[in-house]
């Protein structure tokens, strides 16, 4: 059974993703929200829309984080440098990013680490997989 040529674009397209770019714009996406909206977004209340402090947002936005992240990790923990490091580094800002939503009261001292880490885990996996690009062709199968 063929398979339909759209569907062999589609995968050549989602294969061929930059996920580390994508996790590291998805990052600094939120660091933006994170640090930016209560400043811009400050009078929303007045209009019955609450944004700020919303749980389910948030986790929302930092489900999806994780979600491209691990991926874009896995992605070159497997297939180029087989190093932790990216991987221990993202996994500390998520959990502080989580940990803010449990702490409150010392939400803003856990934002900028929590943010930090997740951006710099991303660029430390870019920087590796570059490195270290096909350094291990019998994993490879690109």
């Amino acid at each position: 059974m063929a398979i339909p040529e759209e569907l062999n674009y589609l995968y050549y397209m989602f294969k061929n993703w930059n996920w580390d770019a994508i996790g590291i714009s998805a990052s600094v996406a939120c660091a933006i929200h994170c640090a930016l909206l209560p400043l811009f977004f400050s009078s929303l209340p007045l209009l019955g829309i609450n944004i700020l402090h919303n749980h389910s947002f948030e986790l929302g936005m930092i489900l999806i984080s994780f979600a491209i992240g691990a991926y874009s990790l896995y992605h070159g923990y497997k297939k180029h440098h087989h190093s932790y490091k990216p991987i221990i580094l993202f996994t500390i800002g998520i959990a502080l990013m989580l940990s803010r939503m449990v702490f409150r009261d010392i939400e803003i001292i856990l934002l900028f680490p929590a943010a930090a880490l997740i951006i710099i885990a991303h660029i430390s996996n870019h920087t590796r997989c570059r490195v270290h690009n096909h350094a291990h062709e019998d994993d490879c199968n690109h």
